[in-house]
């Protein structure tokens, strides 16, 4: 498709400017299709994926038709999750940067209502929020649509398939009848259809055509692996591939929680998520993948919506999507910011069929690859380790290590090659993540705690005239954890339980081990379960 520059498309001063303040020149495929429709006020249904500038495309015209000298409510966008309405509305943020007066406001369930019904007293333009939440607040008249002349659904799929269907139509039905209704989806479903004709007028289609939402930077594989091998064969492409942050894509929410409890068993730096953790729990599963504590996110399709972290090497297909257009979904979770990223699918029995389906779709070739063995595993370590100690033969000074080596060598019975070969058993027995020194926080079993947290025991309690706020603060203080992630705190007479993330125990217990609360020493453990 021809190149389009911003500054085509009849798009304000003051937008622009926050356009080019976020670094953006030319205009992706949807927006530079919708953003001209959109300005003339008719309703569109844009079908476009997640990674293809969506965001922009129907908030850049959106920014335009609001009066930031009204206080009004103006505007609404629905988004199935908590996360996505963040980031949405966080884009809208930037975009409005240079436009004063402009408020948005998020509003989504786990977040105090209260908050949220004071920030909308003081007077908001556009609301970014989950169907249900907004429909608690027309419930409470906290919300008022007689000024709404913009209604935007994003992701409309995710939210029928979440259920939200008669939310939605309640929603569309009580917003004012002269009012420009926009609609992106992934896929264009029946149920989709029938919103459109049901609440939209000559809804004008704007498709981002299917080569688009490819990513050919993306190297594809696919494996025939049987229901019971599905584990060992990922751990073994995950030694292998060894990737910086790599995303497994189960089918179910049961066996993310399965997979993520085998992986943490097994040593591995691996979180869960899916709809039905806790928004507290969600926060910190995300957190400790950003900022990388957390190596691997097993993940259902739904939870990872709103994903957008740069560095996924790695993608896997642990379970094959039941639609094809979710397969370019996943995919495209790596491979950003011009990286080559990698994608592995494990296929069982006719499943192959599904997948020259999607092969047809995505037109692009996934190659068939053998199950690696555990020698290609560990020939694969020690080429790993021959690279690190040929880039340190090549630029270190190695002449104090070398004549301690020589030394030995005539003080002992043994050889160069011997000593060589001892140091490379070593290194091949304390695993490829040796430089990191990460605590692997997969064995501390069941300490009946909730799940991705730990339980620890301290032997101090009430009687010495602790209380809650004196553990907390030891805990965060001695261990640098930010206090706020530690969970609750069960105080007895003589010990007390409190709750950490599981990533970060291993590093409290150490941080722990010569600490005193209140001038008092203490022990501290893993609890047992009860």
């Amino acid at each position: 498709m021809e190149t389009v520059r911003f500054e085509e498309l009849d798009i304000t001063e003051p937008i622009l400017r926050a356009i080019t303040d976020m670094g953006f020149e030319e205009a992706t495929p949807i927006q530079a299709k919708a953003i001209p429709i959109e300005l003339t006020g008719a309703d569109v249904v844009g079908q476009a994926q997640t990674g293809t500038g969506k965001t922009a495309a129907f908030g850049i015209p959106l920014l335009q038709k609001i009066d930031p000298r009204s206080k009004k409510l103006q505007a609404i966008v629905l988004c199935p999750t908590r996360e996505l309405a963040i980031q949405v509305a966080d884009e809208i943020r930037h975009l409005a940067k240079f436009m004063h007066g402009i408020k948005v406001l998020p509003i989504y369930g786990g977040q105090d209502i209260v908050k949220q019904i004071r920030s909308l007293k003081a007077g908001t333009q556009i609301i970014i929020g989950t169907p249900g939440r907004v429909m608690d607040h027309m419930r409470r008249k906290t919300v008022k649509f007689d000024y709404i002349h913009t209604v935007i659904l994003d992701e409309a799929d995710e939210m029928l398939n979440m259920g939200f269907r008669e939310d939605i139509e309640t929603i569309l039905s009580q917003v004012p009848e002269e009012r420009q209704t926009i609609m992106f989806s992934a896929t264009m479903p029946k149920p989709i259809l029938e919103i459109t004709h049901q609440f939209q007028k000559d809804a004008q289609l704007v498709k981002v055509v299917k080569k688009e939402l490819t990513v050919p930077k993306i190297e594809q594989y696919y494996y025939e692996v049987k229901p019971k091998n599905k584990e060992e064969v990922l751990c073994r492409l995950l030694d292998i591939h060894a990737p910086k942050l790599s995303l497994i894509f189960c089918n179910t929410k049961r066996q993310v929680d399965e997979l993520t409890l085998a992986l943490q068993n097994r040593g591995y730096f691996a979180e869960g998520l899916h709809g039905d953790l806790k928004q507290s729990q969600r926060d910190r599963v995300m957190n400790g993948f950003r900022n990388g504590k957390t190596d691997i996110l097993v993940a259902t399709d739904v939870a990872a919506r709103g994903i957008d972290v740069d560095d996924v090497e790695a993608v896997f297909n642990y379970d094959l999507p039941q639609d094809d257009e979710y397969y370019v979904h996943r995919i495209g979770r790596t491979g950003r910011a011009g990286r080559t990223g990698q994608a592995f699918s494990f296929v069982i029995g006719r499943e192959v069929y599904k997948l020259r389906d999607i092969q047809r779709y995505c037109k692009t070739k996934i190659y068939l690859q053998p199950i690696p063995s555990l020698n290609d595993v560990a020939n694969t370590k020690v080429d790993k380790i021959m690279e690190k100690i040929k880039n340190t033969i090549q630029e270190e000074d190695l002449s104090a290590t070398m004549r301690l080596v020589e030394k030995r060598l005539n003080d002992e019975d043994f050889t160069a090659l011997d000593m060589a070969a001892a140091f490379l058993k070593m290194a091949l027995g304390r695993g490829e993540n040796e430089e990191t020194e990460k605590p692997a926080y997969g064995d501390f079993g069941d300490t009946g705690a909730e799940e991705g947290m730990v339980r620890l025991f301290v032997n101090i309690g009430k009687k010495q005239n602790v209380k809650p706020g004196d553990i907390l603060g030891a805990v965060a203080g001695e261990s640098g954890m930010p206090g706020k992630l530690v969970g609750s705190i069960d105080m007895y007479d003589k010990y007390t339980f409190v709750e950490v993330p599981r990533e970060y125990a291993k590093e409290v217990l150490k941080a722990m081990q010569n600490s005193k609360i209140k001038g008092k020493s203490i022990n501290i453990e893993p609890a047992n379960r009860k």
